[in-house]
């Protein structure tokens, strides 16, 4: 699995919007092939635990649905759970998080959040 970091510059936009069909959207792997052109492609190898989830179908944007679904009911884990992410990466505090958990209430996500706040007291 590969992480590549790139931003788009307005070059490679204006070089997208002739090519594409649509000018909002662009090719993934014609923005790659622009930086690996230009020399300012950076990949870094990503080890287990990581997996791409290709969305751009109805059936794929379901697979992915349903692979996320299985990997929190067995893991215990909520994936990209950016309030948890923050607080782990000590971006906010305890009391950020518990202000932060209050607009989810007692649904599933907010009892996660809890069950943070409660293991770190």
């Amino acid at each position: 699995m590969f992480k590549i970091n790139y931003k788009l510059c307005h070059s490679t936009q204006n070089q997208q919007r002739k090519q594409e069909k649509d000018p909002k959207e662009y090719e993934i792997s014609s923005v790659n092939q622009h930086y690996l052109d230009n020399k300012d492609l950076k990949i870094e190898i990503l080890g287990r635990g990581f997996t791409w989830l290709d969305t751009g179908t109805h059936d794929s944007l379901l697979e992915a649905s349903n692979f996320i679904k299985t990997v929190e009911k067995h893991s215990g884990y909520k994936v990209a759970c950016l309030e948890e992410i923050a607080f782990k990466m000590k971006f906010i505090n305890v009391k950020k998080l518990k202000e932060l958990t209050k607009p989810f209430g007692d649904s599933s996500y907010g009892k996660y959040l809890k069950s943070i706040i409660n293991e770190n007291h």
